[in-house]
């Protein structure tokens, strides 16, 4: 490896500081934006494939267990009513892209302070940020079970469905962080467009195969007992465990659509022409009318196929022991798409860190400092030590998290159930009211607030169901043993 060159004693946005250590020269004057800025040349494929690989993640693995808790009626209908909810209100929160006055806000709280306000804006972040931890830290938990699958399907295969085949998840998030640690060098979002690709792909593959799984084992019979109202009461379940369960459901079902809390960076990436608002609202649609496809097919057919007792996770909860091979294709799936969706959802985080260090400590060459490294077959490559230090502490972090609470659903609910009233509803609203000036108290003002209102009440009650679950999973838990 060659050092090359160094920017240092600047503070700049992180791609800027990209242009300069990548070009001796400078660029021509056609490679920037209107605002200075290194020109984004992200497209409708590009933003479609982001919002895929952060929707279509492990929130399908859950469903059929969602819809086993709500039973027939309310379990598809719960499903398209949160798609319905996920598509109308990303629509109105890529309007507010722009301030009125045409300004570009590159992330979601610049937004929320543009129309509403600085206040309004660090309880954004505060709330987006809290979300972004925790979905890496529920991608970290989710992998490490996807990973620990693959051998434990392989020892099925060899000893019988009944052996003891343990599999330690402390040792598969060690692997998993050790990769991240590698990819979160990676100077910023549009430098990873080729990662979301990949991880669209993989994770239409292993929902195709858990589709395909559930099929057959539909029509092998004999069929499992299903019911228009889910588990039933004094059969499967008690009467309080009932109702917590319907709670967490609907927080799983919540996380399974989360994808809000980084449109607003997805959206910088796309070229200013057409408008970046027209062509987010494109990809909005193809995004969430996919998932919701896959979703619906998954979670009913995964409901049918197990009935009332499907399984938290019916790719690694063993609903499927056979063919094992096609399992485990399944599991490698679903580890390839959320090592890429990790850094979807890291990335804002890495990105606001790093520039609001940079502007508090603009004369620190430790945090300002850029290198140019030379690495063959890859050529030219930004490298920072601050850069590299924080963002492996981060994943280190996030990584001991979920080895010390590794609980699949009750964690998804949870995200689910904290996220979705505040950055997929509240804020792209009340954002919306302002920008569009709608009249107080006007039709459009009035169903608009009751949609926010009727949202709380949901992430609210979500929210406690998963709570309660955590406390149970938590009275028999004893961390980093093997499972």
């Amino acid at each position: 490896m060659v050092m090359a060159s160094e920017v240092q004693g600047k503070s700049v946005p992180m791609e800027e500081a990209s242009f300069e250590i990548t070009s001796g020269r400078g660029r021509a004057r056609d490679d920037f934006d209107d605002d200075g800025r290194v020109k984004r040349t992200g497209t409708l494929v590009t933003a479609s494939a982001h919002i895929i690989t952060a929707v279509i993640g492990s929130g399908v693995l859950s469903l059929a267990w969602a819809l086993a808790q709500l039973g027939w009626i309310a379990g598809p209908t719960v499903l398209l009513i949160f798609s319905l909810i996920t598509w109308f209100c990303s629509s109105l929160l890529a309007d507010c892209y722009r301030s009125p006055q045409g300004k570009r806000n590159y992330r979601y709280k610049d937004a929320v302070r543009t129309h509403l306000g600085g206040v309004s804006s660090k309880l954004c972040a505060l709330a987006q940020y809290v979300n972004l931890v925790g979905v890496t830290i529920g991608y970290t938990i989710t992998t490490a079970i996807s990973m620990g699958a693959v051998k434990r399907s392989n020892c099925f295969h060899r000893n019988g469905h009944d052996a003891a085949c343990g599999e330690s998840n402390t040792t598969n998030m060690t692997i998993f962080a050790c990769i991240q640690i590698v990819l979160s060098q990676i100077p910023n979002f549009h430098k990873i467009w080729w990662l979301s690709i990949v991880a669209a792909i993989m994770s239409v593959a292993y929902s195709s195969i858990g589709l395909g799984l559930s099929i057959a084992k539909i029509a092998e019979g004999p069929h499992s007992r299903t019911s228009l109202t889910g588990v039933t009461v004094g059969v499967d379940v008690s009467g309080s465990e009932k109702v917590w369960r319907t709670f967490q459901a609907l927080g799983d079902i919540a996380f399974a659509y989360a994808y809000s809390n980084v449109l607003i960076e997805i959206q910088d990436t796309l070229r200013s022409s057409p408008p970046e608002n027209q062509v987010m609202k494109k990809a909005t649609t193809i995004g969430v009318l996919t998932t919701t496809t896959f979703y619906m097919l998954c979670g009913v057919l995964g409901y049918a196929a197990f009935g009332n007792t499907a399984p938290g996770n019916f790719l690694t909860g063993f609903g499927f022991y056979d063919p094992f091979w096609l399992v485990d294709i399944g599991n490698i799936c679903i580890v390839v798409h959320l090592i890429g969706a990790f850094q979807v959802f890291a990335q804002p985080i890495f990105q606001f860190i790093e520039t609001w260090s940079r502007n508090r400590w603009p004369d620190n060459r430790f945090v300002t400092t850029e290198h140019v490294i030379n690495i063959p077959l890859l050529g030219d490559c930004p490298f920072s030590l601050f850069r590299m230090i924080w963002r492996s502490l981060f994943v280190i972090i996030t990584a001991v998290v979920a080895m010390i609470f590794p609980f699949f659903n009750d964690f998804l609910g949870l995200i689910g159930a904290v996220s979705f009233w505040p950055l997929t509803v509240y804020f792209p609203v009340e954002m919306y009211i302002v920008q569009a000036k709608i009249r107080r108290f006007s039709a459009t003002w009035t169903w608009l607030k009751i949609l926010s209102i009727v949202c709380l009440i949901v992430s609210l009650v979500a929210a406690c169901g998963s709570v309660q679950g955590l406390i149970h999973s938590l009275q028999d838990y004893k961390p980093f043993k093997i499972s």
